[in-house]
């Protein structure tokens, strides 16, 4: 027999040896199904056995859940060959309604995956208060479901609708006014002037921009709650970014804007330095005109790119962004740039440039 089979034999039978003498850790049944639990009732727990399987002692070391939710407890006792552990795990079904299978991986004292065991059912939800229904305490009694109806992209010539739910949880009819604070003079609200003691409902908030007046970029509207003519400072806001209506036809010819960087960072900058400028480059990837509809930023940074640039096809435009330190206070700088185009598939992108100002 040569050497080099001698070795091979050698190795196999080391590893074989290796394979038995590792613990193993084996739970009968490994999956628990608590069936249908009620989600008032709180928590519910089971308890697994394990037996060891294997040629020598184990510890377990750490039951690991990727939930919160589930909870194990177990001992570190060493468990012999032919011994028996167990596993309790516990399952907080609260706002968690609905089908849930949640795994759990057994660790060894030898940092090895030794087991996993599962815990499965179906909660069935319980009734809501008022105040969790309603979060927001709008003052006389009115709450609201929420304060901010966020549109994304609003389309031209497309209406879009949004709603915040309200109740009066008094016992007397309230007046509700909403006093324009911000006003994009395209927002319609539809909002009842009185409402009856325990009366449920929606304010309605849509957004129209007509396809002959084209509007680009950030529309918000922010409105003041009053009841019986008192605010609490409640406001709700509404708000979307304004872009061309998508083509009817998925074949006709469309730009594609790419953005040659994401982040710009200006690094580290004296406060009493010279302006800086970073550059950025525009390209038009797609088969028409790219057109820039709409450029926003947060008032720290200046840019040279600017709405109506356009951009052919296969073409490309090189952009400044102009930093002048003496108008910044010291610190750490974020300055978020969104650039809206005539774009179908993405319309609006978001550079993000950052400085350090020192002094």
């Amino acid at each position: 027999m040569s050497a080099k089979r001698i070795i091979l034999l050698i190795i196999a039978a080391f590893a074989a040896f290796s394979a038995s003498a590792q613990a193993r850790l084996v739970f009968e049944p490994d999956t628990w199904d608590f069936g249908t639990i009620r989600e008032s009732d709180g928590r519910v727990s089971h308890t697994f056995t394990g037996v060891n399987r294997g040629d020598k002692p184990l510890v377990i070391l750490d039951v690991v859940t990727s939930c919160g939710c589930t909870v194990p407890e177990f001992s570190r006792q060493p468990v012999t060959p032919g011994g028996k552990t167990q596993i309790t795990v516990t399952y907080d079904p609260m706002n968690r309604p609905g089908t849930f299978t949640k795994e759990l991986w057994v660790y060894s004292n030898e940092r090895k995956k030794v087991a996993s065991i599962t815990v499965q059912g179906n909660v069935t939800p319980r009734e809501k208060s008022l105040e969790e229904l309603y979060p927001v305490d709008a003052g006389g009694g009115l709450r609201l479901s929420t304060t901010l109806s966020a549109f994304s992209y609003i389309y031209q010539g497309r209406q879009v609708q949004g709603s915040i739910g309200y109740a009066n949880a008094s016992d007397r009819t309230v007046r509700l006014s909403l006093r324009p604070q911000d006003e994009s003079g395209l927002l319609q609200v539809d909002a009842p002037q009185r409402i009856a003691p325990g009366q449920r409902g929606e304010i309605n908030l849509s957004y129209l921009i007509p396809a002959g007046t084209p509007r680009y970029g950030t529309l918000r509207d922010a409105l003041e709650v009053a009841v019986d003519g008192r605010s609490n400072g409640t406001t709700i806001v509404a708000h979307g970014i304004g872009v061309d209506a998508r083509p009817a036809d998925a074949t006709q010819k469309s730009p594609r804007a790419e953005f040659s960087e994401n982040i710009l960072k200006f690094g580290p900058v004296k406060h009493t330095g010279p302006r800086r400028k970073l550059s950025f480059t525009l390209s038009n990837t797609g088969d028409a005109p790219l057109i820039v509809r709409a450029v926003e930023g947060e008032g720290h940074i200046a840019t040279t790119l600017a709405p109506g640039r356009t951009v052919a096809p296969g073409d490309s435009f090189r952009a400044e962004v102009l930093l002048d330190p003496a108008t910044q206070d010291f610190g750490v700088l974020t300055e978020h740039l969104m650039v809206v185009t005539n774009d179908p598939v993405r319309p609006m992108r978001r550079l993000r440039i950052t400085a350090i100002i020192e002094e």
